[in-house]
């Protein structure tokens, strides 16, 4: 009695569940109680359990400890994980492959094949909940070789396949288990939280309903986690990549420094730029001036120039903002030249705040300088104020040519023939659009990656007054309403109702209950979390809120969708967090478009608490392979300095589980001739000048086998085994080889619904490639083994052909 009450007391406290079935099993065995009590603590535990449970929360993990994904095209094996789940068509080749090893061993055996539920529970690990099924969740414990399998499952699979049980594991307690006692071996591949053993896990809708959205919190905020990228910077203005294909990262303190962090997270010892000398900042927390703003040229990579907006003091006492052209030096690509300063543009400012300070370059190759209206509070200068006066520089958003110059007018730069206001002698040429207060971070959409939707869209956001902040798309001409309108309400109440104001509203505003101090973010347009393609993320610089809105492309408006991080189960992977700074100072993208931003503890130019963090989405991931990118080579001349993280994990933890090596047979040549298999010989070709070898039947055999399956004929109804790795089963129209005659220049996939095959050859072209490579790994397999282990197969209204997988590579050049 004492040990049946200690193992419920186990299981409640979170330990196996099938620890206490197997003892009362045992229990009724020797039946060492009466079957009343047996039912009495069966009943009891019940009760405990059910009211200690919490409800399902859904955490998609894969075996390699990242969320799942959905293959970029169909799956030949696994093909119920096809949609949404933890296997390209590589893996799920592999498992094919070890799936038909395992056969064939049976078959030399004698054995009952039970080739259906093998094929379940070897295709676990294409499950979307594979680390849950093989308890891989915690990487400093050993991965199962089996999945967990529920005990009614288990039950009738011991019954029919134990003997499949030493094929799938090297596990000597779980072999010897599986001979002699079948409640023992079920409890120990049993899951303690049964929502996850299989097949539970394909019946719960709260697991299943949502697979692969953005999970969403009780509040139905969308939770996303982030990684640490770099740290100990003081404030952090901007990030930004040079498009030069180097993937290189260029970070800016508010100081006058720029940081070079190379792709594997290393920072550069020498700054790539130093104007800590020239720049105006001060200790003091909040102070907006210092430098705020760089850009690289579209050419860079060729021209190796670049601009930069910083505050200056003149004689002590005159503020200015200047934006200038600086370049490369010639002789270490990691550094700026320091004498290749040009000013192009002076501005005086009447204040301290509201600097301004974006730069960025448009799809149309010109410079793009965001300003602010002067500072102080609500415009105070002149009739209208700077942000409506379009003969001032202040409170504009400007737009240039640097690719040439003006002699007439001595300028480094020349004004674009359609600037909105040539023709206005009241207007500056070089203003493209104006009414904005203190525009702090704006960004260019690089476009849908599929159908280029939004390319070139110029998002900002505005910094309020006294009640709302506010997001805008900046087009030619625009009059964005300050100091006349705040957000989409009327701040001066004469120029709010001025007829001429035709001023265009937000795409999105908010009041200063849920933030003081927008910072404008970025469309994400990257490859690494596909749920979020088209959301534009930003936040606010005082409350530390990330926000995203949603565009409706059939309305054109956008709607706001809540963003917090993700709690502690969503973001249960190695190296994530789920939370950051509250000063959220700027929003930045790299060079392949994923999403970060930069925040501070203490907002303070003096302040080494600066972070950089990269979004996440823990729901859903692109495909293995998809988003690597190849990158030019870095030539590092100084020391190198390596990342050291500084952020607490959410599981403590960088680690990935290893996974124990899977097991590999050498078939015997000759099958028993008990199962009455056709024999198959292979006539092997070395590679020279482009021969292939092939595998041919010596004797085809159509339909002669009818397999005997507990005395009764298996009827053509019978779900047909799945085909060997990389197979394709032969019918009139298989692959594009048989498709076209032999000399035929060009393979035509036939249309789906005439091809009854097409279900396995996703890609008749791709698939034509595939083969020929494939053919080639195999035959150097061959050359190197000396021989290939025959393989028996059965024949069924068709004939296999073997493909060997070719593992892709994947070569960076740091």
């Amino acid at each position: 009695m004492s040990g049946l009450l200690g193992a419920a007391g186990l299981c409640l406290r979170g330990a196996c569940a099938a620890l206490l079935r197997t003892a009362l099993l045992l229990a009724r065995k020797t039946q060492s109680y009466p079957n009343n009590l047996v039912r009495s603590l069966m009943f009891m535990f019940v009760m405990l359990l059910t009211s200690s449970v919490l409800p399902v929360h859904g955490h998609p993990q894969c075996l390699d400890f990242e969320p799942p994904f959905q293959p970029p095209w169909h799956l030949e094996f696994c093909g119920q994980y096809e949609e949404f789940g933890c296997c390209d068509q590589k893996t799920d080749n592999q498992i094919a492959e070890r799936y038909w090893d395992i056969i064939d061993q049976l078959e030399v055996a004698g054995h009952d094949l039970c080739e259906d539920s093998l094929k379940e529970i070897m295709c676990q690990e294409c499950s979307p909940y594979a680390a849950h099924l093989y308890d891989a969740e915690d990487p400093h414990t050993p991965v199962r070789e089996l999945p967990g399998l529920c005990f009614d499952f288990c039950s009738e699979f011991h019954s029919k396949c134990g003997h499949v049980v030493k094929y799938l594991t090297g596990n000597q307690l779980l072999q010897d288990t599986s001979e002699r006692d079948m409640s023992t071996f079920c409890s120990m591949v049993d899951l303690s939280d049964q929502d996850y053993c299989y097949p539970n896990v394909l019946k719960s809708t709260d697991l299943n309903s949502n697979l692969g959205q953005v999970a969403k919190a009780p509040g139905g905020c969308l939770q996303l986690c982030l990684t640490e990228v770099a740290n100990g910077l003081r404030n952090p203005v901007l990030m930004l990549h040079s498009g030069d294909d180097t993937h290189r990262l260029f970070i800016a303190e508010q100081v006058g420094f720029v940081w070079v962090y190379l792709r594997d997270g290393s920072r550069l010892e020498s700054p790539f730029l130093d104007m800590s000398g020239e720049v105006m900042t001060t200790p003091w927390p909040g102070d907006e001036r210092g430098l705020l703003g760089m850009a690289f040229h579209p050419a860079y990579r060729d021209n190796g120039r670049f601009f930069i907006y910083y505050s200056i003091q003149v004689n002590s006492k005159l503020e200015k903002v200047r934006v200038s052209e600086m370049r490369v030096s010639v002789s270490d690509m990691n550094m700026a030249d320091p004498y290749s300063e040009s000013v192009i543009l002076e501005i005086e400012e009447p204040a301290a705040n509201h600097n301004g300070g974006q730069l960025l370059f448009g799809p149309d190759g010109y410079l793009y300088i965001f300003t602010g209206d002067g500072g102080k509070a609500g415009d105070p200068f002149g009739k209208y104020g700077n942000a409506q006066n379009r003969s001032a520089l202040l409170g504009k958003v400007l737009r240039i040519d640097v690719d040439g110059s003006d002699v007439r007018s001595r300028k480094q730069y020349r004004i674009p023939k359609d600037n909105p206001f040539l023709a206005d002698q009241d207007a500056r040429p070089e203003v493209y659009a104006y009414g904005v207060r203190n525009m702090w971070r704006c960004s260019v959409d690089r476009g849908d990656p599929t159908s280029r939707y939004g390319h070139g869209r110029i998002f900002c956001g505005d910094v309020g007054q006294n009640r709302y902040e506010e997001i805008d798309i900046i087009v030619k001409g625009g009059n964005y309403g300050w100091r006349a309108k705040e957000g989409f309400e009327c701040y001066d109440m004469k120029l709010c109702h001025n007829s001429s104001l035709n001023d265009i509203p937000p795409i999105h505003a908010y009041s200063h209950h849920v933030g003081k101090s927008v910072t404008g973010g970025y469309v994400y347009r990257g490859c690494e979390s596909p749920n979020l393609n088209g959301l534009y993320i930003f936040g606010d610089f005082m409350s530390g809120r990330i926000m995203a809105l949603e565009e409706d492309k059939v309305t054109g408006s956008w709607k706001e969708r809540s963003v917090c991080m993700g709690d502690t189960k969503t973001c249960s992977f190695p190296g994530l967090i789920n939370h950051h700074h509250k000063f959220i100072i700027s929003f930045a993208e790299d060079e392949a478009g994923e999403m970060y931003f930069l925040a501070t503890s203490y907002p303070s130019a003096m302040s080494p608490t600066g972070t950089v963090f990269k979004f996440m989405d823990p729901s859903r991931r692109a495909p293995p392979g998809k988003c690597k990118q190849k990158s030019l080579t870095v030539k590092v001349k100084g020391k190198k300095l390596p990342f050291v993280p500084q952020e607490l994990t959410v599981m403590d933890t960088n680690e990935k589980p290893t996974r124990p090596p899977q097991r590999t047979f050498k078939v015997t040549n000759k099958p028993s001739s008990s199962r009455g298999r056709p024999t198959m010989a292979k006539t092997t070709t070395a590679h020279r000048a482009g021969t292939e070898s092939k595998a041919k039947w010596k004797s085809p055999v159509e339909n002669q086998l009818k397999r005997v399956k507990k005395g009764k004929m298996l009827n053509k109804h019978k779900k047909k085994a799945p085909p060997r790795k990389g197979a394709k089963k032969q019918s009139k129209l298989t692959t594009a080889k048989e498709i076209q005659p032999k000399n035929a220049q060009k393979n035509t996939a036939l249309p789906k619904d005439k091809n009854p095959s097409r279900k396995n050859v996703p890609n008749v072209k791709k698939t034509q490639k595939q083969v020929t490579k494939n053919k080639s790994k195999a035959s150097v397999k061959e050359k190197n083994q000396g021989v290939i282990n025959k393989r028996t197969m059965n024949v069924k209204n068709n004939t296999r052909k073997q493909v060997k997988g070719k593992k892709g590579s994947n070569d960076f050049l740091f």
